[in-house]
C-alpha cells in the first residue's frame, strides 16, 4: 500500500540549489533536515490552503473523537463491528495528526524544514497506521461476512478474544511494514537537494533525492506493497462475494435492504481509501502535483469522511448520537 523508503544519509556531493530550500550537503556531512516543498502555489493562496487544512483537521478531530466517545459510552454499541469501528477512528485520528499539524505550520514559515528525526517519525508512524487500516478494513469485511452469512454463530465466531487478536494483528503487520519501509528509505545515500517535493515526508519523494541505484528498492517496495494489498483486497472481495450471494437469497425486500445497509458504509470507506492509494501509486513521477492530491485524499479527506459515512448510514450510531446529545 505504501512505497518503501531508506536512509543512512551519506551525501555524495555539494550542490547549489534554490532559495526554496534545495540546499546541498557538503561531502560526507550528515543530513540534519529536509525541506518540505508542499504545494506549488502562489503565496497568496497559502492562507486559503491553511484555512482549508484547518477546517478538514477540525472535522477529523471532531468526527473521530466523537465516534470513539459514542462507541465507548453506549452499551448498545458493545459489539465486534463497533469495536473495529472504534479502532478505525483511532487510526484515522492518529495518522492524520502525523501529517496535518506540520503541513499547516509550513504555510506560515519560509524555511518549511523538518528535522531528520521528524521525517523518520512521519514516515514510520504514517506507514504503521495506514497499513494497519488496510488490514483492519479486511477484518471488518470478515466480520460482516460472519454476521450476514452465519448469523446464528456470529457471537461464537466473533468472540471478544478473536476481535482483540485481529486488531492486534493489524497493528503488528503495520509495525513490521513500517520498520521495513523506514529502514530501507533511510539507508539511502543523498547527494544533492534536500527539498522533498511533497507536503509531508513520503517514501517516493525522498527516494527521488537519492543518488543510490533504486532498482532493488523498487522491487522490494513493489513486493511489500503486493504482500499488503493483495491479501487484504482478496479477503474483502471474497467476503463480499459471499455476502452478495447470501443477500440475494433473502426473499424479503426489507431484509435485503437491512443486510446491504450494514455493508454499504464499509464499502464506502474501502472504496475511498483504496481508490486514493491506487491513484497515487499509479501516478507517474512526472506528475508530482497529482500525487499530492491523491495523498491529500487518503491522508486527510478519508479520515474526515469515515465518521460521516458511518454516522449518516448507520441507524445505531445516529440513535446513540441523539441519546448522547
Amino acid at each position: 500500500m505504501l512505497g518503501l523508503p531508506e536512509v543512512f544519509i551519506l551525501p555524495c556531493a555539494s550542490h547549489q540549489v534554490s532559495s526554496m530550500g534545495d540546499r546541498g550537503t557538503s561531502n560526507h556531512s550528515a543530513v540534519t533536515d529536509f525541506i518540505l516543498v508542499g504545494f506549488r502555489v502562489s503565496p497568496e493562496l497559502h492562507i486559503l490552503l491553511f484555512l482549508l487544512f484547518l477546517l478538514v483537521y477540525a472535522m477529523i478531530l471532531l468526527g473521530n473523537i466523537g465516534m470513539m466517545i459514542i462507541i465507548m459510552t453506549d452499551p448498545r454499541l458493545n459489539t465486534p463491528m463497533y469495536f473495529f469501528l472504534g479502532n478505525l477512528s483511532f487510526i484515522d485520528l492518529f495518522y492524520s495528526s502525523v501529517i496535518a499539524p506540520k503541513a499547516m505550520s509550513n504555510f506560515w514559515t519560509e524555511s518549511k524544514s523538518i528535522s531528520f528525526a521528524g521525517c523518520v517519525a512521519q514516515i514510520f508512524l504514517f506507514a504503521l497506521f495506514i497499513v494497519a487500516e488496510g488490514f483492519l478494513l479486511a477484518a471488518m469485511a470478515y466480520d460482516r461476512f460472519i454476521a450476514i452469512c452465519n448469523p446464528l454463530l456470529y457471537s461464537v465466531h466473533m468472540s471478544t478474544r478473536l476481535c482483540a487478536q485481529l486488531v492486534a494483528g493489524c497493528y503488528f503487520c503495520g509495525c513490521i511494514s513500517s520498520v521495513l519501509q523506514t529502514s530501507m528509505t533511510f539507508t539511502l545515500s543523498f547527494c544533492a537537494s534536500r527539498a522533498v517535493d511533497h507536503f509531508y515526508c513520503d517514501t517516493r519523494p525522498i527516494q527521488r533525492l537519492s543518488c543510490t541505484n533504486l532498482s532493488i528498492h523498487k522491487i522490494i517496495s513493489f513486493t511489500l506493497a503486493s504482500i499488503i494489498i493483495l491479501p487484504t483486497a482478496l479477503v474483502i472481495v471474497i467476503s463480499y462475494m459471499y455476502i452478495v450471494s447470501t443477500v440475494l437469497k433473502i426473499h424479503s425486500t426489507e431484509g435485503r435492504k437491512k443486510a446491504f445497509s450494514t455493508c454499504s458504509s464499509h464499502l464506502g470507506v474501502v472504496s475511498v481509501l483504496y481508490g486514493a492509494v491506487f491513484f497515487m501509486y499509479l501516478t507517474p513521477d512526472r506528475f508530482p502535483e497529482l500525487s499530492k492530491l491523491a495523498s491529500l485524499c487518503y491522508s486527510l479527506v478519508t479520515p474526515m469522511l469515515n465518521p460521516l459515512i458511518y454516522s449518516l448510514r448507520n441507524k445505531d450510531v445516529k440513535d446513540a448520537l441523539s441519546k448522547l446529545l
